[in-house]
């Protein structure tokens, strides 16, 4: 048996090595087929996109995913998990789109509906070849021979199924609301997608506090003066004004009438403001005055005079003239409109606490405006086709019927590129207002508005009608299964995800497009009849219902079977806009039903995948109605799918079956660049993940991803990062491995053959690295238990680094190449063999490729993938605590005496004479006295002195730290640091061990902290002090000639030894010596020539005066030549 040696690590190549073997062994099939008849593990895939490239972030949340699906295997779970893509909706739209040179205006007009369908449905999976390369490469296991598709017709019959689901619960119904709407998109919007990140943005938008002059006649008697009263109404959205129809007050709120001039047109005016808010709007301007009727225009201050005060309700039902005259009136109850009413929601936190009422575009206005008796109206008008209309059309532009302002879009982000005009419509509605003395204050002001989450264009809010699911319903349902959850990371859940669902809103469903699942919703034209069709079986009896009462003449479903869940039977039938838009069904009283044209929100595709990958209730009934296929274990995406698949996932388990869609969730952070910003092709700070793959390997990515960050927090990502994870933990575990195999293969160590040497009869350091494995192990099952792969991958990498290589190996080089084959060195190969094999098993879900790879190297098993094999288990009788204590007090004490090396510049191979270590107690002595060898042989000192007590030869001294003392004392600064120079030893110890001291200063007792001071040793001479982790030392820095002479044998023989290396001499051969001649030289090996002889495996070592083709050597001061030459046996 001979285990491999490799001539350097290359993660890339590694990685194609072990795809190919994966492929052409099925190891994921097997992985789950091995599996069959264990409980299995549910997790699912949130279909991406694949009319779009992966980018760097979509390794990160695969990595994720990943991660627990393998773990989970190793741990015997059966784990399916199926791919999925996400294929309708406005990304695909706006995409199509632009390629094709169309706006959705032109779809049924230059291109039919079909058409249009078609180039959507091609242009979905444009990039799954991109995307099938990456997961492959990443090593993402997912069966992505067999995905969910959600344009297909088993998907939409799912669906479909789904939806007569909720209306049979009552729960579905329609309405004419305000809604969130895209103009740019040409849809409605629900709630959640309002609500992702990103959408609320600061605008700088012009705002005007506009003057609405009163009817004399209607104001009651206390308010009719000598001038016109104006009611001041302050708006963000001036392009609003012109659908005016009301003015809204608070009951209780005080108001008052005020008398001044307009500062544009200087007319003598009276205006009524909240009494709260009157410093707001009048400002650095105006100024209070008893005398007004001098004021000349164009001075400085324009004077205003508080007339009386009044409550709110005081002025309802006062009527004012239609600010925009332009505006034609509302078509119905008109004589309703133009008066004040009263509403909740008015405040004197902002404006004028009068509130512009326009009930077409805003949904607090229109429900105050129904709420008022008599109801205001909402300025609609008639469209040329009769239907009534807001002011606004669709595409986010004036109808002509508002004068000057019409075909002006009503905000300059919806002009085609380059066309917009330098002014905007709400710069020349302030204009004309200013000029028509309507306009009391125009100011910029910066504000929170939201854009649409695909065109990142401003939303309108719209009336529209629209298909709503009663999510209200079911509101303290979702939120109770929400306690159930287990959110990684917990704030998720119970703050943004818990405080959305204890506010949700009911579901807007509909979306005016074309390419998306219809809304399997018929009504009859008068809408009194409708049918909500559940499945295509349905569907196509209602059509030959149809059929017999002469709406149709053929049936487009004809061929299709009901009950034949082949592939070949469900692709005869096209279930899209196109093709059930032309099937007119028969309602129970012979009317004709024609569909609703709107299609269903994507968010319910992807939120209905649990059911609808498998083709729910029509196949497949039992793995879901059974449990083995929902409700998920595990699910991960990130951070802005809690608004998005979280919430939709959430709430049709909870609408349809009263049940949880997961119950573990990972919502993992950004993806940012290294100094913190986004990834845009706009910054040129985008990532192309195949080329961090091609140069770093997905192993030391995906190991690079996890280990720096939580995955719910923001990832930094440098590429620098990677390489460093490469070099220290892949570059790490490999040398291990290579010294590993270089020696085992040199003594033939075979781990099959060689009987297993007991725990007990193993050195010490042995059964330390082993209890170090075994608590390893539990610390990497807990956090892989708990979605915590960073914990896992952070003590992996640190038992591997600190544990392993720099502490086990290196302690135990000698009993690899020196000594005879027995007890003792099998011990040692079978103890390293052990560690190297759990590590493996344990990193095998972070780093899948490099791990199988070893583990294939480890067992000689070219065929038995790592992810067939169990994992570890912890063994409690291998973990010592107690000697885990002792030899990590070693590592730390060794820690503080190289740091003080170091600081002085006196290398580890340079021996010293002496260290103290004082003690706190007798067990502390203890183990220090257990690794006093240890401490000599790693620090390369002579001696090592325990101190019971140290106090008289380590002085502690004390310093105040001014940084937290300054802020807390002030002026008694200099008092307090008086005070902390004079504490005494004790009183410094205390601070110390208890973290805190009380003292008395000025008659009081203050706290001083451990942060208020510093505490250090006081220098001896010759020595070096420091403290850390609860221990200190003294290291005696004096330099005996002894020493220095032993500190130059140490360089040479580290200099021969490089030199056999770079001859090419193998480990166990044997040499002589030649060396020129150098006093300083002969004298330091005089004194250490056994030491020089044994640790390079040299018999002889001579000084010559001349040394033949000899290779130079400077060190310590000493020039001279070598020359070595292998004894032949």
């Amino acid at each position: 048996m001979k285990f491999k040696e490799y001539k350097g690590l290359d993660l890339p190549k590694i990685s194609k090595e072990i795809l190919a073997k994966w492929k052409k062994n099925k190891t994921f099939t097997s992985s789950i087929a091995c599996r069959e008849g264990n409980p299995s593990f549910v997790f699912y895939e949130g279909p991406p996109s694949a009319n779009g490239m992966p980018g760097i972030h979509h390794v990160m949340a695969r990595t994720i995913k990943d991660i627990f699906c393998r773990y989970k295997t190793q741990k015997g779970y059966q784990v399916h998990r199926k791919a999925g893509w996400d294929t309708h909706g406005l990304p695909v739209e706006l995409g199509v789109e632009k390629d094709l040179g169309i706006t959705k205006d032109d779809i049924g007009k230059s291109i039919s509906v079909e058409e249009y369908n078609l180039a959507c449905k091609k242009a979905v999976m444009r990039y799954t070849d991109v995307w099938h390369d990456l997961t492959e490469r990443i090593g993402y296991w997912i069966d992505m021979g067999d995905p969910y598709v959600t344009y297909t017709s088993k998907y939409i019959e799912s669906v479909w199924w789904l939806i007569k689901q909720i209306h049979k619960k009552k729960l579905l119904y329609k309405g004419y609301t305000i809604q969130p709407y895209s103009p740019m998109a040409g849809t409605g919007l629900s709630s959640h997608e309002l609500n992702q990140p990103g959408t609320y943005q600061d605008v700088t938008d012009t705002t005007i506090t506009a003057q609405f002059k009163t009817i004399r006649e209607s104001l009651p008697e206390k308010l009719q003066g000598d001038l016109d009263l104006f009611i001041l109404a302050w708006t963000t959205t001036p392009w609003t004004l012109p659908s005016n129809t009301a003015l809204t007050v608070g009951r209780n709120i005080d108001y008052i009438v005020v008398r001044t001039f307009n500062q544009y047109t200087f007319k003598p005016i009276r205006v009524l403001i909240a009494k709260d808010l009157l410093q707001k709007q009048f400002g650095k301007n105006y100024e209070a005055s008893e005398i007004i009727e001098n004021f000349i225009p164009g001075s400085k201050k324009i004077p205003y005079q508080v007339e009386l005060e009044l409550k709110g309700f005081e002025l309802l039902e006062i009527r004012y003239e239609q600010l925009w005259f332009e505006s034609p009136q509302p078509i119905e109850n008109a004589q309703n409109a133009f008066r004040i009413i009263e509403g909740e929601f008015v405040t004197t936190e902002e404006g004028t606490g009068i509130v512009h009422t326009a009930p077409t575009f805003g949904a607090d206005d229109a429900k105050v405006a129904k709420e008022a008796s008599p109801q205001v109206p909402p300025l609609l008008i008639l469209d040329e086709n009769n239907n009534k209309v807001p002011l606004v059309d669709l595409q986010g532009r004036f109808r002509k019927e508002v004068g000057v302002l019409g075909g002006r879009f009503v905000k300059n982000e919806y002009y085609p590129e380059g066309t917009a005009p330098e002014r905007s419509t709400d710069v020349e509605i302030a204009i004309k207002l200013k000029k028509e003395n309507k306009a009391f204050k125009v100011e910029k002001y910066t504000h929170s508005y939201p854009n649409c989450w695909r065109t990142d264009k401003p939303i309108l809010y719209y009336p529209l009608d629209s298909w709503f699911i009663k999510v209200t319903e079911v509101r303290d349902l979702m939120t109770e299964l929400n306690q159930d959850i287990n959110w990684k990371p917990k704030s998720t859940g119970q703050g943004r995800f818990g405080n959305w669902l204890a506010n949700a809103n009911d579901w807007n469903l509909s979306r005016s497009r074309f390419w998306g699942i219809p809304l399997p919703v018929w009504r009859t034209e008068d809408g009194n009849e409708s049918i909500i069709i559940g499945s295509i079986g349905e569907l196509r009896d209602a059509i030959e219902v149809s059929r017999s009462k002469g709406l149709m003449k053929d049936n487009p479903l004809q061929e299709f079977k009901e009950g034949v869940f082949s592939n070949s039977n469900y692709e005869i039938i096209d279930l899209h806009k196109n093709v059930v838009d032309k099937i007119i069904l028969s309602s129970p009283q012979g009317k004709p039903m024609y569909r609703e044209e709107d299609l269903i929100d994507v968010w319910f595709d992807s939120g209905s995948m649990p059911y609808a990958q498998w083709h729910y209730p029509f196949e497949n009934k039992e793995l879901i109605d059974g449990g083995s296929r929902f409700p998920a274990d595990y699910i991960a995406e990130g951070v802005d799918q809690t608004r998005g698949w979280f919430y939709t996932l959430h709430a049709i388990a909870t609408l349809v079956f009263g049940k949880k869609a997961y119950k573990n969730v990972v919502s993992n952070g950004l993806v940012l660049d290294k100094i913190g910003q986004k990834m845009s092709k706009r910054l040129g700070n985008a990532v192309d993940p195949f080329k961090i793959l091609d140069k770093f390997g997905p192993d030391a990515t995906r190991w690079y991803m996890i280990s720096n960050a939580n995955p719910w927090d923001n990832l930094k990502f440098d590429a620098e990062g990677i390489a460093e994870v490469q070099r220290k933990f892949f570059g790490t575990l490999y040398n291990t491995f290579s010294f590993f195999s270089l020696y085992a293969n040199i003594d033939a160590f075979n781990p099959y053959k060689e009987l297993l040497i007991p725990l007990k009869k193993r050195v010490e350091l042995d059964q330390w690295i082993l209890s170090e494995l075994h608590t390893l192990i539990k610390v990497v099952d807990d956090a892989y238990e708990d979605y915590e792969p960073t914990i896992a991958s952070r003590a992996i990498s640190d038992f591997v680094q600190e544990k392993l290589s720099n502490w086990y190996v290196r302690l135990c080089r000698r009993r690899f190449w020196k000594g005879e084959y027995g007890p003792d060195k099998i011990a040692a190969y079978q103890t390293l063999h052990e560690c190297l094999v759990t590590v493996s098993q344990l990193s095998a879900p972070i780093a899948p490729f490099y791990m199988d790879h070893l583990y294939q190297d480890l067992m000689q098993e070219d065929q038995t993938s790592i992810h067939l094999t169990d994992f570890p288990k912890s063994n409690s009788l291998y973990i010592n605590k107690e000697l885990e204590a002792q030899v990590n007090t070693a590592r730390g004490l060794t820690s503080l005496a190289l740091s003080l090396r170091k600081k002085q510049q006196i290398k580890v191979r340079q021996p010293l004479q002496k260290m103290i270590i004082p003690v706190k107690n007798k067990m502390e002595r203890s183990r220090i006295e257990l690794i006093e060898g240890q401490l000599k042989g790693e620090i390369n000192i002579k001696e090592v002195q325990i101190l019971d007590d140290a106090s008289t030869l380590l002085v502690k001294d004390i310093r105040p730290n001014f940084k937290t003392l300054g802020p807390r004392f002030g002026s008694e600064l200099k008092e307090i640091v008086k005070l902390i120079n004079n504490l005494t030893p004790e009183q410094i110890n205390e601070i110390e061990e208890k973290k805190q001291l009380e003292v008395k200063h000025n008659e009081k007792n203050i706290i001083l902290g451990r942060s208020d001071v510093e505490v250090f040793f006081k220098d001896i001479e010759g020595w070096q002090v420091t403290q850390g982790g609860g221990m200190t030392i003294a290291l005696d820095m004096k330099l005996s000639p002894e020493l220095k002479d032993e500190g130059i044998a140490r360089e040479l023989v580290n200099r021969i030894q490089n030199y056999r290396k770079e001859s090419g001499l193998e480990v166990t051969d044997k040499i002589n010596i030649l060396l020129k001649e150098d006093s300083k030289l002969q004298k330091a090996v005089s004194r250490n020539e056994t030491y020089i002889l044994s640790e390079t495996l040299a018999e002889n070592l001579y000084f010559k005066s001349k040394i033949e083709k000899g290779k130079i050597l400077e060190f310590e001061n000493i020039k001279t030549e070598i020359s070595i030459k292998k004894i032949l046996s």
